[in-house]
């Protein structure tokens, strides 16, 4: 099992976080615990997923959690740079229809910048 490593830096207008290896039951809550103390009132959340290795059931219900938390705070989330599995679980179970998915971290900065911008998951298909 690769450990999970979550780190996070400020970006003009959003807040990033960095989120590597694989979430799973182990340590969905600790993403959770660090996603709610990252988050700031009116800014976009952007989590990066360029080095997320794995994400099981848990990974997505700490997405959704945050996605709705979120919201009521009056800001959104943000995923970049999404891939392999964790993509692949996404698209699978319908996740990837309701949250906003860029191709990297640059892509979602700029599309904040730039509120008309369709940046959203490269590869949707409609059903």
């Amino acid at each position: 099992m690769t450990p999970l490593l979550i780190d996070s830096w400020d970006a003009p207008g959003a807040v990033v976080v960095t989120v590597a290896g694989e979430i799973d039951t182990t340590n969905a809550l600790r993403l959770q615990e660090y996603l709610t103390r990252a988050a700031r009132a009116g800014l976009p959340l952007v989590l990066d997923f360029a080095a997320m290795t794995f994400m099981d059931s848990k990974g997505l219900q700490v997405l959704v959690h945050s996605d709705d938390e979120l919201r009521t705070r009056g800001s959104d989330l943000h995923l970049a740079a999404v891939q392999g599995i964790p993509a692949r679980l996404l698209e699978i179970t319908g996740v990837a229809d309701f949250l906003t998915i860029h191709p990297s971290v640059d892509h979602a900065l700029t599309a904040l910048d730039e509120p008309n911008a369709d940046d959203s998951f490269p590869e949707r298909n409609p059903a």
